[in-house]
């Protein structure tokens, strides 16, 4: 058996491969890589089990740089987005063995219609799962407030649409006062998902601090939009507790978080317009109110002049009616009064000489009792012990009591007899 090289077995596999496939062919496989090194593109195909995430096949591909320069803004103007890892594409390729470095497919063209189907079918998927979840329209429900004048801003710090937007918003013709804080996020490339999702969470934290959320997208190509198309973005931005206005594309293109967002405005500078017109249009209402305000005040104002005009001219009538009435009640009193007093002293005079009339009869009276008295007092002095023992006569006691017969008397009772003179005690026998 002879003995080889290995270039000189290479250059077997590159005239066995020339030889053997010499045809183009159509293939369908998902980018895993890609990435342009002085103006060639570079893939790494994959193509995934249907059951699990692993790769079943791998491969390289490449497009050169003269053809890549055909087939790029093709691809782009047709698609709308830029090749990206994860992005399902038909290519034509030939096969390409090289001695020194090895194997690989050469692209020759590439189907954006095929791509474009894919992405129309992910990206109804996504609307399918977000109607699913009962989220699609949640940021359709939330009101932004009449004073919205703090605002997050979700933009990268250097793209000249931020700056777009904070101008316009600054220099606004009615002089309006806007808060604005910037969270900066990627808004190209693979990192677009986790980059806006990270600043959502930073301003959630925050929530209170703000009226509204901006999602701008400082200029850029329209093929730039496919981060802006997946299920945890949108869902994220759905299910967000402020109003999300959205001004990342261009007129005819339409993300899904355009779609879910409260407000999709076309640019930057369209999302400051809508934030000073909504401000604008609070204003109107407030002037609105005050000039209703002016008008019933002085509607007001005209009817109770015109009542107290009124009042005015009848006021002297009135008068002369409530004058001629209170005199009348006057008068009527003072009659009442002068009646009232007549007729009180009338009864005073007549109680005075009642009280009268009883005094001369209880005067009577007392003389009547006086003498009656003076009778019984001569009769009590008539009847006094002591004037009787004057006279000589004797009382006789037994036990403190007055004596009045024998026969309350034993014989040994002790028994007192008064005299004028002294008092003599004798015992019973």
């Amino acid at each position: 058996m002879k003995t080889l090289t290995l270039y000189e077995l290479n250059q077997l596999v590159a005239q066995l491969i020339s030889i053997q496939m010499d045809e183009e062919y159509w293939v369908e496989a998902e980018l895993s890589e890609v990435r342009e090194v002085r103006g060639h593109c570079y893939m790494e195909l994959i193509q995934k089990d249907l059951l699990s995430p692993t790769p079943v096949a791998r491969a390289s591909a490449k497009c050169w740089k003269n053809v890549w320069t055909r087939l790029r803004p093709k691809f782009e103007d047709i698609t709308h987005q830029q090749l990206h890892s994860g992005m399902k594409i038909l290519i034509r390729v030939y096969a390409s063995f090289h001695e020194a470095f090895g194997f690989s497919w050469i692209v020759t063209d590439i189907n954006p219609e095929y791509t474009m189907g894919d992405t129309v079918r992910r990206r109804q998927e996504i609307i399918s799962k977000l109607h699913e979840e009962g989220i699609f329209d949640m940021q359709k429900l939330l009101h932004l407030p009449l004073f919205a004048q703090r605002i997050a801003v979700v933009s990268s710090a250097s793209a000249a649409g931020y700056g777009d937007f904070c101008n316009q918003l600054a220099d606004n013709d009615y002089g309006f006062h806007f808060h604005t804080r910037l969270f900066p996020a990627i808004m190209q490339g693979e990192q677009v998902e986790q980059s806006i999702i990270a600043a959502l969470n930073t301003i959630y934290d925050e929530a209170d601090h703000f009226d509204a959320v901006v999602i701008i997208r400082g200029g850029g190509a329209s093929a730039d939009l496919s981060g802006f198309d997946t299920l945890a973005l949108a869902e994220n931005v759905a299910q967000f507790p402020l109003p999300i206005i959205t001004g990342i594309g261009h007129d005819r293109d339409e993300s899904i978080i355009d779609m879910v967002s409260h407000t999709r405005v076309k640019t930057p500078t369209a999302a400051a317009a809508f934030l000073i017109d909504h401000l604008a249009k609070t204003a109107e209402r407030i002037e609105q109110a005050q000039a209703n305000i002016v008008r019933w005040v002085e509607h007001k104002l005209t009817n109770e002049q015109l009542r107290i005009s009124r009042l005015t001219q009848r006021l002297p009538t009135l008068f002369t009616q409530v004058r001629t009435r209170r005199e009348a009640q006057l008068d009527s009193i003072w009659n009442q009064l002068i009646m009232l007093t007549r007729q009180h002293v009338n009864d005073c005079n007549s109680r005075l000489t009642m009280l009268h009339y009883k005094l001369a009869d209880a005067r009577h009276l007392l003389s009547q009792e006086q003498h009656r008295l003076q009778l019984l007092e001569q009769r009590t002095e008539a009847l006094n012990p002591e004037r009787l023992l004057q006279l000589g006569y004797s009382i006789t006691l037994h036990n403190g009591h007055i004596l009045r017969s024998p026969s309350q008397l034993q014989p040994g009772d002790e028994i007192e007899t008064k005299l004028k003179n002294g008092t003599v005690v004798s015992v019973v026998k």
